[in-house]
């Protein structure tokens, strides 16, 4: 079982919100700072959200590249803004390891299979749930597509990783959605699991079949910081 810290990037800061809501920020800190934090921990991966991007539909490049450069040797799973291939492949040009796409592959299911024919294992699919429906764009609509289709038409065209997240629990420490969890995994896709993730929750997620957990706040605690330390 994986941890993943997690840096998410509003602006020029790494920033934390309360359920995706971009009036609820929690916390603020320069992207090079907190970035430095995260490597001096050792993690093998690094999760990067650019919510800017996400919420705008604009693949910022120059931030991967400015967190690309503090994280040296440490591979990056970026997010944000990514709409097309060739933005995907800008991102890996950049200094990400593996890109995450959601609003883009889920316009259909021929662009779905138009992006894992073209990146194959460097996709990883956003998989966001609130209220038994995919979001997109930043998390700020809905697709219209439920869990199961959405989960039926990724094992159609062979995704090979989903990064789920339960949206109601994310930056809440609540705890994940298991459930959630239990059901994208019967699917035999390899799940990232976001959302609420606390120490104590990392065991039930592997026994549910998750590959890997994505913490954030909850990755600090599991050190005995704090955000601001």
């Amino acid at each position: 079982m994986q941890i993943i810290p997690a840096l998410d990037l509003l602006g020029d800061d790494a920033v934390r919100l309360e359920n995706g809501d971009f009036e609820r920020v929690l916390f603020r800190q320069p992207i090079e700072e907190f970035m430095g934090r995260i490597v001096a921990t050792a993690p093998p991966l690094i999760h990067v959200v650019d919510l800017q991007g996400a919420r705008d539909g604009d693949l910022r490049t120059d931030v991967i590249r400015r967190c690309a450069n503090v994280a040296r040797d440490t591979a990056l799973q970026v997010s944000g803004g990514i709409r097309s291939v060739d933005a995907a492949l800008d991102a890996l040009s950049a200094g990400a390891a593996r890109v995450i796409v959601g609003t883009a592959v889920w316009d259909g299911e021929a662009s779905l299979g138009h992006f894992v024919d073209e990146l194959g294992e460097r996709l990883v699919v956003a998989f966001d749930v609130r209220d038994g429906q995919l979001a997109v764009r930043g998390w700020t609509a809905s697709s219209g597509l439920g869990v199961d289709e959405a989960l039926e038409r990724c094992v159609r065209v062979g995704v090979a990783r989903l990064h789920v997240t339960a949206i109601d629990r994310d930056g809440t420490m609540r705890g994940p959605d298991l459930a959630l969890y239990e059901r994208v995994c019967s699917s035999g896709i390899a799940i990232v699991a976001a959302g609420g993730v606390r120490d104590d929750d990392v065991d039930e997620l592997a026994r549910v079949g998750c590959e890997a957990a994505v913490m954030g706040v909850g990755y600090l605690t599991r050190l005995g910081l704090s955000l601001n330390e």
